[in-house]
């Protein structure tokens, strides 16, 4: 019998692939994605351990403008999809955001953890500290972001703004990944502060998601 390495605890594509990780292939389901990306906004809704968050890391690795995935996809279902891979593989500038670790006993605490991955978030496009496409008072609110010296207002807007920012440096539309988004609810819930984190995740949604012209799907 043949030895499966099975990549336990792991969830991400890339290094599963590097890594020579046992690998069930679903990239079939990026063709399916993107040619139904007419749609503004997908929600994917299963059970748990159904593999989301892989899922969202091989979407991310696939479409990211910032890496060269050729060789992780070769093999691959997807890779028999030229004309996918033509116009979509590492083409577009991505924001992808997990929101798993945002918990707390009070919204005190669970802010203070959203902050810090909406931060990690913009360090992740750090270069743009260095684009001419952003002026003076733009970079500053970008580090102010990044490195949790902004407002709640800002917070609230990060996405949004990231997203104008990065249409503006690359001239392509924004595509937006966020996994473990209901992790924050629930805790919130749990811990009665729902309303207060409920009115957070909806005004940073909302500013994103909704008549946002630098957005091409989440």
């Amino acid at each position: 019998m043949a030895f499966l390495n099975i990549p336990k605890g792991k969830s991400e594509f890339e290094k599963i692939r590097r890594e020579g990780l046992h690998y069930v292939d679903k990239t079939g389901l990026i063709g399916e994605i993107l040619k139904s990306s007419g749609t503004q906004v997908t929600l994917i809704t299963r059970p748990r351990r159904f593999g989301k968050t892989l899922g969202m890391s091989t979407l991310e690795c696939f479409l990211d403008i910032q890496k060269d995935s050729k060789s992780l996809f070769e093999g691959l279902e997807i890779s028999k999809q030229k004309d996918i891979c033509d116009a979509w593989m590492n083409q577009w500038p991505v924001m992808s955001l997990s929101l798993k670790a945002v918990e707390g006993n009070d919204f005190s605490t669970a802010y203070e953890q959203f902050a810090y991955e909406i931060g990690e978030l913009y360090k992740k496009h750090e270069y743009l500290m260095q684009s001419s496409v952003l002026n003076e008072e733009e970079k500053k609110l970008f580090w102010n972001i990044a490195y949790k010296h902004a407002g709640k207002v800002e917070v609230m807007r990060s996405l949004q703004i990231l997203s104008e920012f990065l249409n503006r440096h690359y001239h392509k539309n924004v595509i937006l990944l966020i996994d473990e988004y209901d992790v924050p609810l629930a805790k919130a819930h749990e811990n009665g502060f729902y309303d207060e984190m409920a009115f957070l995740i909806r005004n940073l949604f909302g500013n994103v998601l909704k008549t946002n012209e630098s957005l091409a799907f989440a």
